[in-house]
């Protein structure tokens, strides 16, 4: 039988669910400014129709509804949205981090200029120029002297400022590994209080507001994939679950699960909740990434890695363009290990263009004749710069003996007449090859050559030797053909060309990131207008809620007060 205060309880359920709905809009407007935050909705439901079915039930013409009621409070999010958002988001990371690599080694290089490496060594070749013309005059030679320690403190200063920058990656790599760590563990603590609430029926939106946040961030620093876990017990139908946080290699393949999103299995030992990033930096390169249990102590031989990969092979990200710039080391076929990376690379090609030109103008120099006094003979000159084969370009500088003595510069080259018939053809075939091997030279006149009595070995004036060292500028001395001059400047032009490709990517994943992200948020975000709007609405209909009440009060006057008084 209908009660007679059926349309009170109505009324009731109306009220109640439209103060749910304006509480919720006065939280969304509350958080309008809260990063992360997404707005929320009360999903509005009809309660169980009036009579349920059965036997006994009352024979009415149709069910008659009593009421709705709020049946959830649910995020306003778009799922494929946030895939979209942290695939860009992964890939602006990536080369956002190799652009400012390849900036700062811009700036450090700084070509073209009238300060850069190869101004300074321009300038060595036009002093030698001068030097060819009168090889006795002091200040062609003191220029000579200072416009050498400019290109060796030039080459000096690019690798120790180079290794600088690089060490400072290094410390960056060790940043970004606690970041990574600390990310995980975050979402694995945010995991296990969902796991705990969802199995009661509870929606945990703002949980997974903050599991969105941590999964955005680590999307940017390694490529990662998310799936999601559906709780145990009886969860809401709106519950979204915990994550499982895979992480993904070069190829796009999963390679480890990072967060395990799943209620651990208490008869496995090797189920965990969630893993430790272990970068190995023992060596002067990145060798490997390791990960571990959480709890496992990474610095005891005895921790067994849950997996590890090269790290070469770990998918895009910021830490990918990290240890692309510090260095990485990879093993061929052979067993042979090779470091690779921006740095390292940039350092060897310095390493490779400071020894070639320094032997070159050594072989040189060593076949020319320094300038010779009454107390100090004229002989063959020695090595112009002087270098650590292990590192050239950090190390090299200008011989001692010319640090100390401008005369030391062997401007000249050999007499002729001072040979004998046999040494002087054989001087003359040597000196007639293409190109000329100037180290030969130099080992026959210090070694071979057989000279005749009381004739000069060089004269003062004569300026050959430095006229060779000149021209080494248009010497080939590379396994390509190129000459000093042209092998930097195709070094300094790769480096340019791969920055021009770094900031045209992060402009280009940039913009599609935004444009995700710009769709996200207008699904996503509060907006006030919508807000107030909805306001009024659920105003109003509270309101008539509340005016049903007042209509079914009277109604029930009439009945209690005015009912069975006829004839009194």
């Amino acid at each position: 039988m209908q009660s007679t205060f059926h349309g009170l309880e109505t009324a009731r359920r109306a009220m109640m669910t439209q103060q749910y709905a304006l509480h919720t809009t006065g939280h969304n407007i509350a958080n309008a400014n809260t990063e992360g935050y997404t707005r929320q909705r009360v999903n509005f439901q009809q309660t169980e129709a009036y009579p349920s079915i059965g036997k006994n039930a009352p024979r009415l013409p149709g069910n008659l509804g009593t009421g709705v009621a709020a049946g959830s409070i649910q995020r306003v999010r778009d799922a494929f949205l946030d895939v979209q958002y942290r695939t860009e988001n992964n890939k602006v990371g990536y080369w956002d981090s190799r652009a400012k690599a390849l900036e700062k080694m811009e700036d450090i290089l700084n070509e073209p200029s009238n300060e850069g490496l190869n101004q300074q060594i321009d300038m060595l070749w036009m002093g030698l120029q001068d030097l060819s013309v009168d090889p006795e005059d002091t200040g062609a030679r003191s220029v000579v002297r200072q416009r050498a320690v400019a290109v060796a403190e030039t080459l000096n200063y690019l690798a120790n400022s180079l290794s600088a920058v690089r060490n400072d990656y290094k410390n960056e790599i060790q940043v970004t590994e606690t970041e990574v760590n600390a990310l995980l563990n975050q979402l694995n603590n945010v995991n296990e209080q969902i796991r705990k609430t969802e199995p009661h029926g509870y929606v945990t939106n703002d949980l997974y507001d903050q599991q969105d946040q941590l999964l955005d961030q680590l999307s940017g620093i390694v490529n990662i994939q998310v799936q999601r876990e559906k709780s145990g017990g009886q969860p809401n139908a709106a519950a979204e679950g915990a994550v499982t946080v895979y992480l993904l290699d070069e190829q796009g393949n999963r390679s480890m699960i990072l967060v395990n999103g799943k209620s651990l299995d208490p008869n496995d030992p090797d189920d965990y909740s969630h893993a430790k990033m272990s970068i190995d930096l023992s060596g002067d390169y990145v060798n490997n990434i390791a990960f571990f249990k959480h709890d496992a102590d990474v610095n005891d031989l005895a921790s067994v890695p849950l997996g590890q990969m090269g790290a070469a092979e770990i998918g895009n990200g910021e830490l990918k363009a990290l240890i692309e710039a510090y260095g990485y080391v990879l093993t061929n076929g052979d067993g042979e290990q090779t470091v690779h990376g921006l740095y390292p690379d940039m350092l060897a090609e310095l390493d490779t263009m400071a020894k070639t030109f320094a032997d070159e103008l050594n072989a040189i120099h060593s076949s020319g004749y320094t300038l010779g006094t009454e107390s100090d003979p004229a002989v063959l000159g020695g090595n112009f710069f002087v270098f650590d084969d292990a590192n050239p370009a950090r190390s090299i500088k200008v011989s001692n003996d010319i640090l100390t003595n401008l005369n030391k510069i062997a401007a000249s080259s050999v007499n002729p007449n001072a040979l004998t018939v046999e040494s002087r053809a054989s001087y003359e075939a040597l000196m007639n090859e293409h190109p000329v091997n100037f180290t030969a030279v130099s080992n026959f006149l210090s070694e071979e050559a057989e000279f005749r009595d009381n004739i000069a070995r060089s004269f003062p004036g004569n300026g050959t030797n430095a006229k060779h060292l000149a021209n080494a500028k248009d010497a080939s001395l590379f396994s390509n053909g190129g000459t000093i001059g042209s092998y930097y400047q195709s070094v300094i032009g790769e480096m340019a060309v791969s920055a021009q490709e770094a900031n045209r990517m992060v402009r280009t994943a940039g913009t599609l990131r935004d444009s995700v992200d710009f769709r996200r948020q207008s699904v996503s975000n509060v907006s006030l207008d919508e807000e107030m709007t909805l306001m009024i609405q659920y105003q109003h209909a509270y309101n008539a809620a509340a005016r049903n009440i007042t209509m079914v009060d009277e109604m029930l006057d009439r009945i209690i007060n005015g009912m069975g008084v006829v004839g009194r």
